[in-house]
């Protein structure tokens, strides 16, 4: 992509504002992390209802960026850069994309539905790169704006698109099919995901059929209330197992491990079989099938393709390596786009400076070698890679083009070598195509524990956090509690990521826990809020700020923050308004103020206090008494004292329940890890942690035999037991054993029988159809942390952070 300023001024219907409108601009971008971005990078400032693009610009300018489309030009800077006005900046962003895909003919396939369209997308990749150079949606890059970003990767050598479509609501069709522009239509299914975006299912099934518009055919599962909906002119390719007029006919059978179809199409019956047997698999096969008949491939080619199906992992990992490393886990594609999207993932959550590429050769780029190898090169240098490792005979050939590189022909090669490759305090990126097989250099670097881990989705924290920025004022800010290691979820890696999302504050109850974030790189403010007198030359040494609760603990800061003769450190009072736990009362107030009138030692940067009873209605009346008591406690302060610092009262249920108290900030914190005790503000988070496990062994046990510690369970009949590496020293209650708790294993409930031990349990599974070495999943979706917490008559706060740091924990972001 080479345009000029003037030239994408009529394509957005902008108006230009700078210095000079022929500028050539060479790549797009979004994301003001990015250290992709550069002088020849036009950056779009998409806002919505809880993000501002237009708040990074005058960061980016420092950083080199000169080029900008925007609604409003920020104040002090219309002569330091070139300006696009528009509208609206994500609508002018789908208008370039459009117009992008608009200068390429080849075929389109666009993939919607409620499930399985990244799946459907990968599969067709594996199954037709042997014969395209292919272009598709990185990951699962399928929304408003994903979409765009994903044709935005096209070059004139590809000859095949795959790009999946997701909407939510009404009227995001129409704005995906013009970007796609698809000429061969696949409908995954209709789900009941995002219903709530639907008037009805009529109405869902018509929003989804607008990216079909003009396609050449449809393919699908041949339904009747989905086919009543079509426009009669689309030209339909569908399948079914139950009615023969559907084009292709289908019979299935289970076979060990296998599932195989038997085939008819045009007359002529063959089989298939694929690596899998659960239904969702097995239908998303099926449509891959349907385009290669579609493309005419013969039998015996869709035959030996589809058995070599796998699958798919379409998330970037992060775990704990050996000699105090990270590692990012992307070892089942490589591919260019999806290259520049986990280097920026790499600096968005390295822990080291140092940061390490392993990379294998890079498939279907549509460039010539030389033109890739340049371009990744380049990639490389702007990411501020540290070392870079080879691995395959083609990148070996460009082993020059990298500084500080060594190349392998393989991985046999590179474990050879690995001893001496001296992994140590640095972040690795993983990012090989999945027939180099770097899952096994993944298991020579991570960090060796058992196999109970709990899986973070930093999709649903930013989610979350969104909810609940929705529910604030415009000028409101917000404070998010990561104490507790980040209740129970891991402290850096989401510190880091509420830091792109410009929290105005961490809260942590402990020293020790805000200078381990500081030590990390963390830049945004961290308040102190139990903060011991021992650790206040720490907690200065350190900047993080403290909240100060009693006049003993004012003294003792002041003494030591004289001693270093400190001017206007920042502190933060805590007032006692019915909590009892901590704070200056209202008698207090006087000496507090004497101490403080004219002190320019320190600055109170807020004041706060802590509702006891937000959660719970019924002590309504209580709750706004405190509201009540802070206001006047703190207009007193800022009165006698002739401030105008932050207040502050609310946490996560005052937020929802209190909205009329916030203040100039509020305090997220059980409800960012997808928590409410509200039931319909329940439906509207997502679930952040899953912990899972696997089963250990299988045994079956006679009646009258009996299972764990102190014979608590007796089989009354012959019974399948599996044992599951987890325990109390991992976090689980005792008291979820004894049938009152349950596992969930291939998507059945699997009952807890007898006590649970120290570092395993064991469960119920006589008819759940299972091996060693299955999932299990303790809790997540099914059973959530609010059920357990209600069944065991404590708190979800409790069930979380009692989960051991000897699990692991593995961050991922879809």
């Amino acid at each position: 992509m080479k345009l000029q300023i003037k030239n994408i001024v009529p394509i957005i219907k902008a108006k230009w504002f700078g210095n000079d409108d022929t500028t050539i601009i060479d790549s797009i971008s979004i994301d003001s992390r990015s250290l992709q971005n550069d002088a020849n990078t036009l950056f779009f400032a998409i806002s919505g209802p809880n993000h501002d693009g237009h708040l990074y610009i005058e960061e980016l300018i420092r950083k080199g960026v000169l080029h900008f489309v925007v609604t409003t030009i920020p104040e002090g800077l219309a002569d330091k850069a070139n300006f696009l006005f528009v509208d609206n900046t994500l609508d002018a962003f789908q208008k370039f994309a459009a117009f992008y895909r608009s200068q390429f003919e080849f075929p389109v396939i666009g993939i919607t539905g409620s499930n399985g369209k990244t799946i459907i997308k990968e599969w067709l990749n594996f199954l037709l790169s042997p014969d395209f150079n292919i272009i598709r949606s990185p990951k699962s890059y399928n929304s408003q704006v994903g979409v765009p970003l994903s044709i935005l990767g096209i070059n004139e050598k590809h000859n095949l698109g795959i790009f999946e479509a997701g909407i939510s609501q009404t009227h995001e069709m129409e704005k995906l099919q013009k970007i796609i522009q698809p000429t061969i239509g696949i409908l995954s299914n209709i789900g009941s995901a995002h219903d709530e975006g639907f008037s009805s299912v009529a109405e869902k099934i018509k929003e989804k059929l607008k990216l079909f518009i003009n396609v050449n055919v449809l393919i699908l599962q041949k339904n009747k209330t989905i086919n009543a909906f079509i426009n009669p002119k689309i030209k339909v390719f569908s399948w079914c197992s139950d009615d023969k007029s559907a084009d292709v006919y289908i019979t299935k059978k289970n076979t060990d491990e296998l599932t195989e179809l038997h085939v008819t199409y045009r007359e002529d019956t063959f089989p298939i079989r694929i690596p899998f047997q659960d239904q969702a698999s097995v239908e998303n096969a099926i449509h891959c099938m349907m385009v290669m008949l579609y493309f005419g491939y013969n039998h015996e080619i869709i035959q030996t393709r589809m058995a070599q199906l796998y699958p798919v992992e379409m998330r970037l990992k992060l775990k704990n390596g050996i000699n105090n490393c990270t590692i990012i886990d992307d070892s089942y594609s490589s591919d260019f786009q999806s290259l520049k999207i986990a280097l920026d993932f790499l600096e968005n959550q390295k822990h080291q400076k140092k940061k390490t590429l392993i990379l294998s050769d890079i498939f279907q780029s549509g460039l010539s070698n030389d033109e890739l190898y340049s371009q990744v090169s380049q990639l490389i240098i702007s990411n501020k890679i540290t070392r870079v490792i080879g691995i395959g005979e083609t990148i070996s050939q460009y082993k020059n083009k990298f500084i500080n590189s060594i190349t392998f022909k393989d991985v046999a090669e590179f474990s050879k070598a690995f001893d001496n490759l001296n992994f140590e305090n640095e972040t690795i990126l993983i990012k090989g195509a999945r027939d180099f097989h770097f899952e096994e250099i993944v298991s020579m670097l991570e960090e060796k524990t058992h196999e109970t881990v709990l899986e973070i989705n930093l999709n649903a924290i930013s989610h979350n956090l969104n909810f609940f920025k929705s529910k604030l004022k415009p000028k409101t800010k917000m404070m998010v509690m990561v104490k507790a290691f980040g209740y129970g979820n891991g402290g850096f890696e989401i510190a880091k990521l509420l830091e792109h999302h410009k929290v105005d504050y961490l809260g942590v109850a402990f020293a020790d826990e805000g200078i381990s974030l500081k030590n990390a790189g963390i830049k945004v403010p961290i308040m102190v809020l139990n903060p011991e007198t021992t650790s206040f030359s720490a907690i200065i040494q350190h900047h993080l700020e403290p909240e100060i609760y009693s006049v003993k603990g004012l003294k003792a800061f002041l003494k030591i923050a004289d001693q270093k003769k400190l001017k206007h450190f920042p502190i933060h009072i805590k007032i006692d308004t019915g909590m009892h736990r901590l704070g200056f009362e209202e008698e207090n107030l006087s000496d507090l103020i004497q101490i403080l009138k004219g002190n320019e030692t320190v600055q109170i940067k807020s004041i706060l206090s802590h509702m006891a009873t937000s959660d719970d209605l019924k002590h309504d009346a209580f709750a706004k008494e405190q509201i009540a008591l802070f206001e006047k406690l703190s207009s007193r302060l800022m009165n006698e004292l002739n401030i105008k610092p932050i207040r502050h009262i609310l946490n996560t249920s005052g937020i929802t329940n209190y909205g009329e108290a916030q203040y100039e900030m509020v305090r997220l914190g059980i409800g960012l890890y997808g928590i409410s005790n509200d039931y319909e503000e329940q439906k509207e988070l997502q679930i952040v942690g899953t912990l899972k496990s696997v089963i250990s062994q299988i045994r079956t046990i006679d009646a009258g035999e009996s299972v764990g510690y102190g014979r608590r369970f007796m089989a009354s009949h012959t019974t399948k037991i599996a044992t599951i590496p987890i325990g109390y020293a991992d976090g689980i209650s005792r008291s979820w054993g004894n049938s009152l708790g349950y596992v969930v294993i291939n998507g059945k409930p699997a009952k807890i029988v007898g006590s649970v031990c120290m570092d395993m349990l064991m469960v119920d599974v006589t008819e759940i159809d299972c091996k060693e070495g299955n999932t299990v999943i303790i809790f997540g979706e099914n059973p959530t942390v609010n059920f357990m917490a209600k069944q065991l008559n404590t708190i979800p706060y409790e069930i979380l952070t009692s989960i051991s740091q000897r699990v692991k924990r593995v961050f991922f972001r879809e």
